[in-house]
């Protein structure tokens, strides 16, 4: 692997040279595939150099913009299927956040009561300052409607796993960070569509309940099949026979569905009442996923390793699909778009950790909320707006935006693990720990 990888180093510089002569040519057509290839062979090769290695998944991201941009029809259908599919796209999401949720435990709810001020800190912070920043954002820069609302619904999200990943690097709170990751991703059915009918409603038209039972389908039912997962592990003999019980009548929930069951509800109850019987039925077929699952690994002891990779695929996915669907709108706001994103970042990182501070929490607990409000969850937004079937607008945001904060991040960990909080100060890391605890 390592011979692949230096080769396409090599390769990654004859297509940075291609990629001269293509621009110095004006051959459109050498420029689409020298930059492709540069941007494929490059994300390959990222991993024989150390100190890049940490940033080959952000490689792959921008490999996807540029397919998506060089070749959008390519990423945009498969013979006469279209690749932007509502049930597609829920799929794939929600693979992606069972792949998140797969790295998720029970316990990481547990700390949800002692971290006390710092979640709460943190839930509030990260709810307020983003969506917040993202609205006055979209008044400064006067984007149109549907690529503004994408703006704001990426401010609006949960933050994701990537925020935990970037905490343990950077050796800041990482109990804090994993029990705020786990609050904001609770109250994200609540609060998301509240604050996009808040913010966004004179954008697009935002159906609460719809997007409250969307994050649910998205959001909490793949991570509610990891947590079953999760649980197996440790269960007791009784917990694991009601769990099997449960199973089992989930199974006869599903398939008595098709059998004529729904259609009875679909006379008898009402709009309301059938998407809640709809989120009950994708609970069940949750837990039968995590049982099924549970048992698969059993076989394959290492499963649970290559999940976050799935979880990486189904991004990379998005982000080309979006890319494509939206190329025209980001041949015109494209850079503009990005330095928003920059913005946007940098401000969740400023506020997340200068607030945190005012309000009295210690430098690493602090480093933690920059972190958990400047980081997004993009598979969210992404996956919201497919179910919209605004994929190629409102998101962009998150194609855009996802890139830099995997970038943002990965350089403000790293300059934090060097910089630790007790060694800035000169004291030994008995100080620092007993910092953190108070």
């Amino acid at each position: 692997m390592l011979v692949i990888r230096k080769l396409c180093v090599v390769l990654a510089v004859l297509g940075l040279v291609l990629l001269a002569v293509a621009w110095l040519t004006q051959s459109s057509d050498l420029l689409k595939a020298a930059a492709l290839g540069t941007a494929i062979t490059g994300a390959i090769g990222f991993g024989v150099l150390p100190a890049l290695k940490g940033y080959q998944y952000t490689a792959w991201i921008i490999a996807a913009v540029v397919a998506g941009m060089a070749y959008p029809q390519s990423f945009l259908h498969i013979g006469t299927f279209d690749l932007r599919n509502k049930w597609l796209i829920l799929i794939v999401v929600q693979f992606v956040m069972f792949g998140m949720g797969i790295q998720m435990s029970l316990r990481d709810f547990s700390e949800l009561a002692t971290s006390g001020k710092g979640v709460i800190v943190g839930l509030c912070s990260h709810f307020t300052i983003m969506p917040l920043t993202g609205f006055a954002l979209t008044k400064i820069f006067h984007f149109d409607p549907e690529i503004a609302a994408g703006i704001i619904l990426l401010g609006s999200c949960s933050s994701g796993l990537a925020s935990n990943v970037m905490v343990y690097i950077a050796r800041a709170n990482l109990v804090l960070s994993v029990a705020v990751t786990a609050m904001t991703t609770l109250a994200a059915p609540f609060l998301t569509p509240f604050l996009m009918r808040m913010l966004a409603g004179t954008l697009i038209h935002i159906r609460f309940l719809d997007m409250m039972m969307e994050i649910i389908k998205i959001v909490i039912v793949p991570i509610g099949a990891a947590l079953i997962h999760d649980f197996l592990k440790t269960a007791t003999p009784r917990g694991k026979r009601n769990l099997y019980a449960v199973a089992s009548l989930s199974l006869i929930w599903l398939g008595t569905l098709p059998l004529g069951l729904w259609f009875w509800f679909s006379k008898q109850v009402s709009g309301a009442g059938l998407q809640s019987l709809e989120v009950l039925s994708f609970f069940a077929g949750a837990i039968l996923v995590g049982l099924l699952y549970h048992i698969i690994t059993l076989s394959f002891k290492n499963l649970d390793r290559y999940m976050p990779y799935i979880s990486m695929f189904g991004i990379v996915y998005f982000t080309t699909v979006t890319t494509a669907a939206g190329r025209d709108n980001l041949m015109q706001v494209g850079f503009l778009l990005f330095f928003v994103s920059v913005v946007h970042n940098s401000a969740g990182y400023f506020f997340g950790y200068w607030l945190s501070r005012l309000l009295g929490l210690d430098k690493a607990s602090a480093r933690t909320m920059a972190f958990e409000v400047g980081l997004q969850n993009g598979g969210m937004a992404s996956g919201l707006a497919g179910t919209m079937g605004k994929l190629g607008t409102v998101g962009l945001a998150a194609a855009v935006f996802s890139p830099w904060m995997n970038i943002s991040g990965s350089i403000l960990a790293n300059y934090w693990r060097r910089r630790e909080v007790g060694q800035r100060q000169g004291t030994d890391i008995s100080e620092t720990v007993k910092e953190q605890k108070t």
